[in-house]
């Protein structure tokens, strides 16, 4: 790591915990580049169908317990 990156880590440090978590939210979305028109289209669809199902009370939920028994090796 350069100096300069040391130097800003170190006062990053300082930050309160509200602030550092912000600044690594907005650091990590800088890693993604630019979103995917297509595939942001499709996730809001996705979404949207699903929320309709659980509304309209065609949505199954599984219970916990089952769903962790059924991931036991």
């Amino acid at each position: 790591m350069t100096d300069a990156a040391e130097e800003i880590l170190f006062q990053a440090l300082e930050l309160s915990v509200d602030q550092r978590a912000e600044l690594v939210a907005r650091l990590l979305e800088s890693l993604d580049g630019e979103p995917d028109e297509d595939v942001e289209a499709a996730w809001a669809a996705e979404i949207q169908r699903r929320v309709q199902k659980v509304r309209s009370g065609q949505a199954q939920f599984d219970d916990w317990d089952a769903v962790k028994e059924r991931l036991r090796p």
